[in-house]
C-alpha cells in the first residue's frame, strides 16, 4: 500500500507542487553561454593610434579595410598582413587573425576629405564603409551580459537547492530533511475502524492507543502510561497499513506517515539527519503519532554479516532511530507505529520494551473474518442473490485481505467482460481459479493419450482425498490446462490450529495419489507429478527435521527460530544426516504403497471418475459422491460453521427471552459468572493458538505439471 498517499487523500497543508529546476539545465546553460562567447568573441589583437599617425599609415596603403562609425566618430581599420610591423610593436606572430587599429577621428566629413585626397595623390586601394555605430547600452550588454546572466542563474540555483525561492523544500541542501507526510483531523477523506473488517484483536490494541490520545486522564489517574511504540507484524496483505490508515482517520492528533526506505539515501549521514528532523517535527506537534511502514528497510539487525563493514550508513540511521525512540532525551507524547512482515530480522534493541512496547500480530483471516472482509469489499459491487459471502469465505482459505479484494475486483472484471449486468457466483469462482491456478488455456493442444494420462492422475488425487479421513475435502477437479499446469485438483484445506502426525501422513498419501494412479493403471510414470513430489519431499523433511515425528529421530528439532540460520555448518553429524535421508525415504515409500493399496481397492470407482473427467473436463464433489457414496467424515470447516450457527441461535434465543421479560435481570454475580462461562467455552473451542509452520493453506491445488 502506498503509505504516503493514504488512499488518495492529500495532507492538509500540502502545497501545489512547484516547478523544480533540473540540475542538468544549469550545465546546458553554461555550455550555451560558453559557446556563444566563443563564437561571438573576436580574439584578434587590436591597438589604438592617433589621428596624425593614422594619416601617415593610410597614405602608405597599410590598411585593407576601414569602417567609420558616424555617431561615435570612431574608425576601425583592418591591417594588411604584410604591414603588421608598421602598426604593432613586438612579435607579430601572436596577433591572431585580422588585427585591427582604432582611431578617434575629428568627424566623418573630415575623414571623407582626407580619404578622397589620399586616393587621388597616393592611389590607395583601402575599402571604406560607413555605419551609424552601436548604442552604449547594447555595448554594455555585449560586454557584461554573459557574466551578469551567469551570476543570476547561479543565485537562482542556489536558492532552489537550499529550499528557498517559494518552491517545495528539496534539493542538495535539504536532502537531510524528513520526507514524512502530515495528516490531521482536517484531512478530507478518512479511513476509519469501520472500514477494517476482521482483525478484532489488532483493532482493539490500536484503538486503545487512539483512546489514550483522546482521553489520557482515564489511564493516567490509575498510574498508567501510554505505550511508546507498537509494531504491527504479519504476512503481506493482511491489513497492517490499513490499520495505520484507520488510526490516522480516528485520531484527532497529527499523524506522520513515511516508509522505512525514505531514510535511505546515497549520501553519508542523510538517514540519521532525516531521523532527527522527523522527531524534531513530531516534538513540535506532540502529542502525535509517527507511522513507519516497512521498518525492516532500516531496522535490520546490526553485525549480521561479519565480512562486511559493520559501520555502514544503514546502521548509523538505525542507531539514530534507537536514540530518538528511547535515549537520554525523552520523547513524551510521540507514539511510534511501525509495520513489517520480517520481524525476525529486526534488531533486538529495536524490539525491546521502551521502544516498541507492543507487538501486534496481524495474521491471515480465519473463516469468520474472511466473511466480514468479503462483506466490506462487496459493497460497491453489483451482485445478485447467487453470491453468498459465507460460501466465498469457505472457498478462499489462506487468502489475505488484499487477496480477497483482488478476487472481488477480478470477478467484476470477468462479469464486465461477459457483458453481464450483475456479478454472479460463477464469476467469483472463476476469479478464485484465475488467481490460484492461473489463466485457463483451452487452446493448448493435447493428444488423447495425454488427456487420458492427466485424467487418471487427477482422478487418483480425488479418489484418495475421498477415502482418507484427514485429507483436505475436494472442491473440483479439471483437466483443462491452466497456467503452467495441464490439470489441477482444487481442495478446501482444513484451517487447523495444530496438525497431528496422522493428518500429515494423510496429506502425503493424497498428494502421491496421482503418481500411484499412473503406475497402476497406465503402467508408466510421467513428469506431471513433479509438483507433487516437490511438495511431499519438503513436507516429509519437515516432519523429520522440524516436528520430531520420526521413529528413529523422535522429539528433535533442527530449526533455528531466531532467523540467524546455522551458517555453513549443520547442527547435526554426517551420520544423522544420512539417518534423516533414510527416514524421509521410508515415510514417502510407506505412503506411496498405502496410496496404491487404496487405489486397488477402489479401482472401479477410479475408472468411472476418470471417464467422467474425460467427458466433462470438470467434476465436482457431487460427481464423486455419486460414484463412491457420501464421505463418512465431516470437515473442520463444516464443524466450525455448525458451531457458529449454534452460537447465533443461542444468542437469538437469549435476546428473545430478554425482550419478553425486560424487568428480569440477573444479579451482578450471576452476570460475572455467565461471562466467565462464555470465556471458558471460547477457550475450549480453541485450546491452542500455535500455528502449524508447515501448513500452506493457500496452496490448495495438486497440479499436473507441463514438462
Amino acid at each position: 500500500m502506498d503509505n504516503n498517499n493514504m488512499n488518495g487523500k492529500s495532507p492538509k497543508n500540502n502545497k501545489q507542487k512547484a516547478f523544480r529546476f533540473n540540475l542538468y539545465w544549469m550545465y546546458g546553460l553554461i555550455f550555451l553561454m560558453l559557446g556563444a562567447l566563443y563564437f561571438t568573441n573576436d580574439n584578434s589583437s587590436s591597438t589604438e593610434i592617433g589621428w596624425t599617425h593614422f594619416q601617415q599609415l593610410a597614405r602608405g596603403n597599410v590598411f585593407a579595410k576601414m569602417t567609420v562609425y558616424n555617431k561615435k566618430n570612431t574608425l576601425e581599420a583592418t591591417v594588411k598582413a604584410g604591414n603588421l610591423g608598421r602598426v604593432f610593436k613586438g612579435d607579430t606572430t601572436r596577433l591572431g587573425n585580422n588585427p585591427k587599429a582604432f582611431v578617434k577621428i575629428p568627424s566623418a566629413d573630415k575623414f571623407s576629405d582626407f580619404y578622397d585626397k589620399a586616393v587621388e595623390e597616393n592611389h590607395i586601394d583601402t575599402q571604406v564603409s560607413y555605419e551609424e555605430g552601436d548604442d552604449a547600452i547594447w555595448s554594455f550588454l555585449i560586454s557584461f551580459g554573459p557574466i551578469v546572466l551567469l551570476i543570476v542563474v547561479w543565485i537562482f540555483l542556489m536558492r532552489r537547492m537550499s529550499g528557498g525561492g517559494g518552491g517545495a523544500g528539496g534539493g542538495v541542501f535539504s536532502v537531510g530533511k524528513s520526507k514524512a507526510q502530515l495528516f490531521d483531523k482536517d484531512t478530507d477523506k478518512k479511513v476509519t475502524f469501520k472500514d477494517v473488517a476482521g482483525l478484532a484483536e489488532a483493532k482493539e490494541e490500536v484503538e486503545e492507543i487512539v483512546s489514550f490520545l483522546k482521553d489520557p486522564g482515564k489511564y493516567t489517574e490509575l498510574g498508567g502510561k501510554i505505550p511508546k511504540g507498537a509494531l504491527l507484524v504479519g504476512p503481506p496483505g493482511t491489513g497492517k497499513t490499513l490499520l495505520a490508515k484507520a488510526v490516522a482517520g480516528e485520531a484527532n492528533v497529527p499523524f506522520f506517515s513515511l516508509s522505512g526506505s525514505d531514510f535511505v539515501e546515497m549520501f553519508v549521514g542523510v538517514g540519521a539527519s532525516r531521523v532527527r528532523d522527523l522527531f524534531r517535527q513530531a516534538k513540535e506537534k506532540a502529542p502525535c503519532i509517527v507511522f513507519i511502514d516497512e521498518i525492516d528497510a532500516v531496522g535490520r539487525a546490526r553485525g549480521r554479516n561479519a565480512n562486511m563493514n559493520s559501520n555502514d550508513e544503514r546502521e548509523n540511521t538505525l542507531n539514530q532511530l534507537l536514540t530518538e525512540m528511547d535515549g537520554f532525551d525523552s520523547n513524551s507524547g510521540v507514539i511510534i507505529l511501525a509495520a513489517t512482515n520480517r520481524a525476525d530480522i529486526l534488531d533486538k534493541a529495536l524490539l525491546r520494551a521502551g521502544r516498541f512496547d507492543r507487538q501486534i500480530h496481524v495474521e491471515l483471516p480465519d473463516l469468520a473474518e474472511r466473511k466480514e472482509i468479503f462483506l466490506v469489499h462487496l459493497r460497491p459491487i453489483k451482485i445478485d442473490e447467487s453470491v453468498d459471502p459465507e460460501f466465498m469465505a469457505r472457498q478462499t482459505p489462506g487468502f489475505s485481505g488484499a487477496d480477497i479484494a483482488n478476487v472481488c475486483n477480478e470477478a467484476a472484471l470477468i462479469a464486465a467482460r461477459g457483458k453481464k449486468k450483475f456479478v454472479q457466483k460463477d464469476d467469483f469462482m472463476n476469479a478464485v481459479d484465475r488467481i490460484v491456478g492461473g489463466l485457463e488455456k483451452r487452446t493448448k493442444i493435447t493428444t488423447a493419450e495425454e488427456r487420458r494420462s492427466i485424467a487418471i492422475h487427477e482422478a487418483g488425487h480425488a479418489t484418495l482425498s475421498w477415502f482418507l479421513e484427514h485429507a483436505n475435502p475436494l472442491v473440483k477437479v479439471t483437466i483443462v490446462p491452466r497456467g503452467k499446469a495441464l490439470g489441477a485438483a482444487w481442495y478446501l484445506p482444513e484451517e487447523r490450529q495444530i496438525t497431528t502426525r496422522e493428518e500429515l501422513l494423510d496429506e502425503l498419501c493424497a498428494t502421491l495419489g496421482g503418481r500411484a494412479a499412473e503406475e497402476l493403471f497406465i503402467g508408466k510414470i510421467s513428469t506431471g507429478a513433479s509438483n507433487d513430489l516437490e511438495k511431499i519431499t519438503k513436507q516429509a523433511y519437515a516432519m523429520v527435521v522440524y516436528f520430531g515425528m520420526s521413529e528413529k529421530l523422535p522429539n528433535l528439532n533442527y530449526y533455528d527460530s531466531t532467523g540467524q540460520d546455522w551458517g555453513f555448518t549443520k547442527p547435526y553429524s554426517e551420520e544423522t544426516s544420512q539417518m534423516i535421508d533414510s527416514e524421509v525415504r521410508r515415510i514417502i515409500d510407506e505412503q506411496y504403497e498405502r496410496a496404491k493399496r487404496i487405489l486397488r481397492e477402489h479401482q472401479d470407482g477410479h475408472h468411472q471418475l476418470a471417464q467422467v473427467l474425460l467427458d466433462r473436463e470438470v467434476i465436482y464433489p457431487e460427481d464423486v459422491e455419486h460414484i463412491f457414496g457420501k464421505r463418512p467424515w465431516v470437515s473442520r470447516s463444516e464443524e466450525i460453521l455448525n458451531l457458529n450457527a449454534a452460537k447465533a441461535a443461542r444468542n437469538q434465543d437469549g435476546a428473545t427471552v430478554i425482550k419478553e421479560a425486560p424487568t428480569i435481570s440477573a444479579p451482578k454475580d450471576e452476570k460475572d459468572q455467565s461471562e466467565e462461562n462464555s470465556n471458558t467455552e471460547n477457550q475450549d473451542e480453541d485450546p491452542l493458538s500455535v500455528k502449524d509452520t508447515n501448513e500452506e493453506p493457500q496452496s490448495n491445488t495438486n497440479t499436473t505439471d507441463s514438462k
